[in-house]
């Protein structure tokens, strides 16, 4: 679908050039007296290459039709791709690890999540903002290191590293966020 330039916003997928670019940063700039301008960051959820595109507020772009699935994720393979299920049709497909590698460290096997495709290929997962995860290794805390926001390491469940307080043990369920990867506390169960 054909779209002005100044309708776009952060978020969004083009498709230029067979390629799918998501945007990252916008701005529109009007530098003095001359034409406004249209500065957009761009990622490619092909190659994952970073870039930027300028456009004059008169240009269109092609925004991409996206469509969003309930899928359940299934298991790692050996070469590192990862398998869902579409939660409706019960048909398999695989996302690279390229792609979603750094979101999975908050899924863990047979839970549900979104995936975003491109007609009827899958580009990424979104996931929730927070998770609620068990921690199954957590280094002892040091008597005496009171100091305020001290932190300590930890693994959860999924394998994903992790930095909490010192209070918080091995077998614990704690709260994570799913964007920076941060303790939120402790699971309220």
């Amino acid at each position: 679908m054909a779209t002005r330039s100044t309708d776009v916003r952060k978020g969004q997928v083009l498709e230029k050039d067979g390629e799918l670019l998501l945007i990252t940063d916008y701005e529109h700039r009007t530098p003095g007296n001359l034409r406004s301008i249209i500065q957009l960051k761009l990622k490619n959820l092909n190659s994952g290459q970073n870039l930027s595109l300028r456009l004059s507020s008169a240009e269109t772009v092609e925004v991409a039709f996206l469509d969003k699935k309930k899928s359940e994720y299934l298991y790692q393979e050996s070469n590192g791709d990862y398998v869902f299920m579409d939660s409706e049709s019960y048909e398999q497909f695989h996302l690279s690890k390229d792609l979603v590698g750094d979101k999975m460290g908050y899924v863990k096997p047979n839970e549900g999540v979104e995936v975003t495709f491109h007609g009827t290929t899958p580009i990424d997962i979104a996931l929730p903002p927070s998770v609620i995860l068990e921690v199954v290794e957590a280094e002892m805390a040091v008597k005496g290191n009171t100091a305020t926001n001290v932190k300590k390491d930890a693994v959860l469940e999924t394998g994903q590293p992790i930095k909490v307080p010192l209070h918080i043990k091995a077998g614990e369920r704690v709260k994570v966020s799913t964007e920076t990867g941060d303790f939120m506390g402790r699971a309220n169960d």
